[in-house]
C-alpha cells in the first residue's frame, strides 16, 4: 500500500521499517548507560510517552522520507522501555525463574506485536494509512498511563556503587563486555532473531501479494495470528528452558525457526501459514533464552548497558533484514530469500551452541538456568 501512495520500490518503502530498527540500534547502548542508576519505572514510562509523540506525527508525513524520519524517531525512543524491562525483571525475580517470567514478558511483545500489525493493516484497509497511525499513537499513551498506574517500583534493586559518572565508565563497560566470550555469543544470536523475524515477514508480504496466492492488504496483516501461538507457546518453553537450560533452549528455538522458514516455499498457503507459526514462535523463545542469558553473562552494575548493547545489535539485525534480502530478491525472489535467512539461522545455532558454555564453577550458582 506504501509503495503504491508514494509511488516507491519495494526496498524504498522497506526502509520505513528498517528506520526504527536503525534507530533503535543507534540508542540502545547510550540510553542504557544513561539510565543505569536512574528509577527503572521513571525511564520506562517517560519512554512510552516518548514513542507515542512521532507515532502521533508519522500521521502527518506528506512524503515517504518525512514517514521514514518518524519510524526512525519512534526507534530512537524504544531503548528506554526495552533495555530498561529485561534488566527490570532481571532484578525483580530470583534467577531459577527468571526464564520463566522473561517469557511472559515476550509474550506481551508478541500479542502487542499481533495487535499493532492486524490493527494498522485493517485500519489501512477500511479506511487509510493515517489513521493506523493515529489510532497507535493513541492506544501508545493510554499504555504509558497504565504502565504508570501499574508497574510497581523496583524493590530488589542491588545498592548502586559510589565511584565515577556512569558515561565515564562507558567505553570501559563496552570494552569488558566485548572482551566477554558469553556476551558476545548472545549478541550475534541477538542480531539473528530479529533479522529472521523481520527477513521473513517483510519480504514474504511481496511473494504472497504475487500470483499463485495474490492476497490483499488485510490477508496479509491477518497472517499475523500467528503471534497468537507464540503468546501461548513462549510460556510454556520458558518453563522447559528452566529444566534442560539456555543452551538446549536456544538450539532447538533456532531449530524450529529454520524449519519454519523452509515451510514457506510451500504453494499451500496452509503450509506457509504453518512455517510462520514456526518461524514466529521458535523467535519468541530465541528471544527468552537470549534476554535470560543476559542477566546470566553481564557483570551486576552494568546490566542495563550490556542489555542496551545487547538491543542495539539485535535491532541491526532488524535494519539489515530490512533491506539485504532485497538483493536475493533481485537474484531469485522468495526461493532466494529463504536461501540467505536460513543459512544466517545456521551460522547463529552454530554460535550459540560454541558461544553459550558454561565454565563448570557456574553450574553450582546457577544450576537450573544455565545448565549446558
Amino acid at each position: 500500500m506504501l509503495a503504491h501512495v508514494f509511488h516507491a520500490s519495494k526496498t524504498g518503502v522497506s526502509l520505513t521499517v528498517s528506520a526504527a530498527t536503525l534507530g533503535v540500534a543507534l540508542s540502545a547502548p547510550v540510553f542504557g548507560a544513561l539510565t543505569e542508576r536512574l528509577a527503572r519505572k521513571r525511564v520506562i514510562v517517560a519512554s512510552l510517552i516518548g514513542v507515542s509523540v512521532p507515532t502521533l506525527l508519522a500521521a502527518t508525513s506528506t512524503t515517504l522520507a518525512q514517514l521514514i524520519f518518524w519510524r526512525f524517531l519512534q526507534g530512537i525512543m524504544l531503548p528506554g522501555i526495552f533495555a530498561v524491562v529485561i534488566t527490570y525483571i532481571g532484578e525483580e525475580w530470583p534467577s531459577n525463574r527468571l526464564a520463566l517470567m522473561m517469557s511472559f514478558y515476550v509474550s506481551g511483545t508478541a500479542l502487542g506485536g499481533f495487535l499493532g500489525r492486524v490493527s494498522s493493516g485493517f485500519l489501512a484497509e477500511a479506511f487509510n494509512w493515517r489513521v493506523s497511525f493515529l489510532t497507535l499513537g493513541t492506544v501508545s499513551l493510554l499504555g504509558a498511563a497504565a504502565v504508570a498506574a501499574w508497574l510497581p517500583h523496583g524493590r530488589r534493586r542491588p545498592p548502586v556503587p559510589a565511584g565515577p559518572g556512569v558515561l565515564s565508565e562507558f567505553p570501559r563497560q563496552i570494552r569488558d563486555m566485548l572482551g566477554n566470550r558469553r556476551l558476545v555469543a548472545t549478541f550475534a544470536v541477538g542480531f539473528n532473531v530479529l533479522f529472521s523475524l523481520v527477513g521473513v515477514f517483510t519480504w514474504i508480504t511481496f511473494h504472497l501479494s504475487d500470483p499463485p496466492f495474490l492476497l490483499s492488504t488485510t490477508a496479509l496483516s491477518s497472517l499475523f495470528f500467528v503471534y497468537l501461538i507464540g503468546l501461548v507457546v513462549t510460556p510454556a518453553a520458558g518453563f522447559l528452558i528452566t529444566r534442560v537450560g539456555l543452551r538446549a533452549g536456544i538450539a532447538g528455538a533456532i531449530c524450529c525457526s529454520m524449519t519454519g522458514v523452509l515451510l514457506t516455499l510451500s504453494g499451500s498457503l496452509a503450509v506457509v501459514i504453518l512455517g510462520l507459526a514456526m518461524l514466529s514462535t521458535g523467535v519468541f523463545i530465541s528471544q527468552t533464552a537470549s534476554q535470560s542469558h543476559l542477566r546470566v553473562a553481564a557483570l551486576s552494575g552494568s546490566r542495563v548497558t550490556a542489555a542496551g548493547l545487547y538491543l542495539t545489535c539485535y535491532y541491526l539485525g532488524g535494519t539489515a533484514a530490512g533491506v539485504l534480502p532485497g538483493a536475493f530478491w533481485a537474484l531469485g525472489k522468495w526461493p532466494a530469500c529463504v536461501g540467505f535467512i536460513v543459512a544466517m539461522q545456521a551460522v547463529a545455532l552454530t554460535i550459540a551452541l560454541v558461544g553459550w558454555r558454561v565454565p563448570k564453577t557456574a553450574d553450582a550458582i546457577f544450576p537450573k538456568i544455565v545448565a549446558p
